[in-house]
């Protein structure tokens, strides 16, 4: 793993240690749980499941290099304001900000989105879950695609964070830096890197990054 990574330790409630069930039974209740809130309320159509509707903007295609000026000095960090206040997945705001505006080297500690809610919802979606600026509401990434959700979630689990292919990406608002390899938005968020394996790109992306909720002004 190329990328840095801060030590955030994060520290599970104790009363969760002590639960009777095994790993096991808690995580197939969490997802049966949540498949069944997708199913009543509607929300895969686009609320709990953060999926949009079929053409609202373009998904996939070849990488798409940006310069070093998009991540130039502006009003907060890299970004013209903060985070979102109510980001998704239950990702720490404090800890988004840092990351997706005060950085350009390092990322949350590996394997942080398996402390959040990000794995059932990604598994109780019945299609391809958008993904969107903290910052921004922009639409950054889309899946999965041309896979199943559950090698998704595995490749994702190896790797340690969201892990993005090309066909996945909304290049209209997602940039590669050449000379580096980080993955930024156009608008300045910070988002991860471009670590390639033999399958091709990969973009290997802090959960933090792309917790936000689409704003309307986004579009």
């Amino acid at each position: 793993m190329m990328m840095k990574t801060y030590v955030w330790a994060l520290i599970l409630p104790l009363t969760a240690v002590a639960l009777a069930p095994s790993a096991t039974q808690l995580d197939v209740g969490r997802r049966q749980f949540l498949t069944a809130v997708v199913a009543s309320t509607g929300a895969a159509s686009g609320v709990l499941a953060n999926t949009s509707p079929s053409g609202a903007f373009d998904v996939g295609g070849k990488l798409v290099f940006g310069d070093e000026e998009i991540m130039s000095k502006k009003a907060h960090g890299t970004s013209e304001q903060p985070v979102q206040s109510d980001l998704l997945y239950e990702v720490d705001v404090s800890l988004a900000d840092k990351i997706c505006n005060f950085n350009r080297h390092f990322a949350e500690r590996a394997g942080y989105f398996r402390y959040t809610n990000w794995e059932d919802i990604v598994l109780a979606s019945d299609q391809p879950v958008t993904f969107y600026d903290s910052v921004t509401g922009k639409p950054l990434f889309q899946a999965p695609i041309g896979r199943s959700k559950e090698s998704f979630v595995e490749e994702s689990r190896v790797h340690g964070w969201p892990s993005f292919r090309d066909s996945e990406v909304v290049w209209e608002n997602v940039r590669v830096l050449s000379n580096s390899g980080e993955t930024v938005s156009v608008s300045g968020t910070h988002l991860g890197h471009n670590l390639p394996d033999r399958r091709g790109n990969r973009y290997c992306i802090n959960l933090v990054s792309i917790a936000g909720k689409p704003w309307a002004s986004s579009a």
